[in-house]
């Protein structure tokens, strides 16, 4: 058997999420249920992370071990034809045996984008929020330098029995605005579950005037979770890039 690693884009709006759940359509489940006729046989796809329901990803990647005869382009090309229209290998790689999409992952790159003109978006309204005023934005990139850096994000995580470190470094927080799009860039070597989203959603709190600087650098320092402002719909995120050494 080889290992394979996948290069991935889906629009993750009719999706409970990356990871296989009986009796709902994820993209792991999409992926190895297509993989698996191929191959007339089970397999697993290891993805690089596991986006939430309703997340997309341009940049997601894999890894899956196979015995087939296909080449490279003929894997991609088999998957492309049988998958739903919502999910695209972009590329098929063999590589090494010890490669694992999840744990060789340096970092990863998030973009969360909102809307706040006048006219709704009506083609992009799946893959953005939109908002019902404009926020400050030099408010909000004041705020963002505080979460770069090394945090414990336990205030930033939907899940409050995490038993394991909630410790993440953030390289990069960028907010960008093009028009009436507003553009949020996380770049870090890991993100805990919604964090991204929590963090999105403080940061528009800031640029509303709902939230401080010093309320923010409270949530950092493990106060009550309510510290941290609410989380963010899952339409606007999107996996743009994975990082390998």
């Amino acid at each position: 058997m080889r290992n394979y690693k996948l290069l991935i884009e889906y629009d993750g709006t009719q999706y409970f999420g990356w990871q296989r759940q009986p009796g709902h359509d994820t993209i792991q489940g999409k992926l190895e249920s297509v993989l698996g006729r191929m191959c007339d046989r089970e397999t697993e796809v290891i993805g690089a992370g596991r986006t939430d329901a309703g997340v997309h990803a341009k940049g997601m990647v894999a890894n899956v071990f196979l015995e087939t005869d296909k080449n490279c382009e003929e894997i991609r090309d088999y998957l492309n034809e049988y998958l739903p229209e919502s999910i695209a290998v972009k590329e098929v790689r063999e590589a090494s045996a010890r490669f694992h999409a999840r744990y060789n992952a340096t970092g990863k790159t998030y973009r969360y984008t909102c809307f706040d003109g006048k006219v709704k978006p009506v083609f992009d309204r799946k893959f953005c929020a939109v908002l019902k005023q404009r926020p400050d934005l030099d408010a909000m990139r004041q705020v963002a330098l505080l979460l770069e850096g090394q945090h414990d994000f336990r205030n930033f995580c939907v899940n409050p029995r995490m038993k394991k470190s909630t410790v993440r470094h953030l390289d990069k927080v960028e907010i960008q605005r093009e028009g009436a799009y507003l553009y949020f860039f996380f770049h870090g070597t890991g993100f805990l579950q919604n964090m991204v989203r929590i963090m999105v959603g403080v940061l528009l709190e800031v640029g509303y005037g709902h939230m401080n600087a010093e309320q923010v650098r409270a949530a950092l320092d493990n106060e009550d979770r309510q510290k941290a402002g609410p989380t963010a719909p899952a339409q606007g995120l999107c996996l743009m890039e994975v990082d390998y050494a």
